[in-house]
């Protein structure tokens, strides 16, 4: 192995650790929770390690960066995720490369969302975001929990769309197991409503046990296992 490769294996192998002692803790099994590797900012070479220590699943936040990483790795059979902030305009052309869109967080996306699954000839994974802002919270992205309801309504009403679960970050300086207290009551009003909806993606790399003892299904971890993001180009 490289260097890289190395490095990478030892934090991957660090973070699973993590996830199954969390699990244990919580009194899960570790299986019940997917790892989803962040890979904004870095290399096609480091996805590529990471696909030969058997991670399956891979973020990114950027599309014109997704566009391109994808493209080097196709031939890997990665299941990409969409994680940021996502313009309408660019919505249909996410699903050339993403299986899974974990940001939705308005209505306006799910059209174009469905047109460019249709093409694809696909379903796409859509997960709503919530925000789990307070009031003295610094904003993150979301829709607001009292729009949660009719949003995911709107997404299970699209064909070529399948309504998966909810997504939400801990605010900025907020108790992250408040947080999460908070959405596993929001993702349990989905489900009384969308049985099927069973996904929760919550938790990163500083916050992952407090999600997983809160019934996290995915957590998204970057930095935990590739390291300190390099310099933006």
């Amino acid at each position: 192995m490289t260097g890289r490769s190395e490095e990478i294996g030892e934090r991957l192998g660090s973070v699973r650790e993590r996830i199954a002692a969390a699990c244990r803790a919580a009194g899960r099994e570790p299986d019940e929770v997917s790892l989803v590797v962040v890979t904004k900012f870095f290399p096609a070479s480091d996805v590529r390690i990471l696909a030969d220590l058997g991670v399956t699943d891979v973020a990114e936040n950027r599309h014109q960066e997704a566009v391109e990483k994808s493209a080097v790795c196709a031939d890997l059979g990665l299941r990409w995720h969409f994680v940021g902030g996502l313009q309408s305009n660019k919505a249909a052309a996410v699903t050339g490369y993403a299986s899974v869109v974990q940001s939705v967080d308005r209505a306006k996306l799910l059209r174009p969302l469905a047109r460019g699954a249709a093409e694809q000839e696909r379903m796409l994974d859509v997960l709503v975001q919530v925000s789990l802002d307070g009031p003295d919270s610094r904003h993150r992205s979301g829709v607001a929990p009292d729009g949660l309801a009719a949003l995911a309504d709107a997404v299970a009403a699209q064909d070529d769309l399948a309504l998966r679960g909810v997504m939400a970050v801990a605010p900025l300086g907020d108790d992250a197991g408040d947080a999460f207290d908070r959405l596993a009551e929001l993702h349990r009003s989905v489900l009384a409503d969308h049985p099927d909806a069973t996904w929760r993606s919550a938790g990163m790399s500083g916050d992952l046990e407090a999600a997983v003892a809160r019934g996290a299904t995915h957590v998204r971890v970057g930095s935990a296992v590739l390291g300190s993001r390099p310099p933006v180009q």
